[in-house]
């Protein structure tokens, strides 16, 4: 009888922790193992019990995110695959994912049986993605596209939460005029005037997330 793979569920909602066991823990293929609702526990759970396939959120709440844990689960002497399920489709995430060494990244309303596929193609290693993730890369790749800076995405996403001008310099330690600096290439490569614009811009084209 084949070994039944081990699975790490990370997510810091318990009933979304709960129904994925339910499902996963049905199949006789599959394995629960543990559950963890931060980044610091999902490394101490797969530290110890060495599981075949991670499931990884993005956002787990307070502390780290699913992004830094994938970093750290990767580093691990035996490290696990990591398969990204969540709710999160910006192009930004998506390639913080991939980046930091995912194997694949999956939206938490796909089918059950796509989730069972990517389970089984992620512990042979093989790199499975979502159909509306897999189009928005290959969009990304196919012609030009807007792209927005890591610390342009972190201050329109601010801007976007209702945050000032100085509020934000404040957060991120820079100064106004350099928040000025970026809004004004923030404005140029979406082709917009004003705040309200830049923020419907860039979520309307999934660049940020609220």
């Amino acid at each position: 009888m084949t070994t039944p793979l081990r699975l790490v569920l990370v997510d810091d909602h318990p009933v979304v922790r709960a129904g994925l066991r339910a499902l996963l823990g049905g199949r006789p293929d599959m394995a629960v193992v543990a559950e963890a609702a931060t980044a610091d526990d999902a490394v101490r759970q797969a530290a110890a019990l060495r599981p075949d396939v991670v499931l990884m959120d993005l956002q787990l709440g307070t502390g780290a995110d699913g992004v830094t844990a994938t970093e750290r689960l990767l580093a691990l002497p035996d490290p696990p695959r990591v398969l990204v399920l969540t709710t999160y489709d910006t192009e930004e995430d998506i390639l913080r994912a991939i980046e930091a060494g995912a194997t694949g990244y999956l939206l938490k309303d796909c089918p059950p049986d796509e989730l069972f596929r990517a389970v089984d193609a992620a512990a042979a290693g093989q790199t499975v993605l979502s159909p509306p993730v897999a189009a928005r890369l290959m969009d990304r790749m196919r012609g030009p596209r807007t792209t927005l800076s890591s610390r342009e995405v972190e201050i329109l996403t601010l801007v976007a939460r209702g945050h000032a001008n100085k509020e934000i310099s404040r957060r991120l330690f820079i100064s106004e005029a350099t928040v000025k600096t970026h809004l004004v290439h923030i404005y140029a490569k979406l082709g917009v005037d004003s705040r309200t614009a830049a923020v419907h811009a860039a979520v309307e084209r999934k660049l940020i997330r609220l």
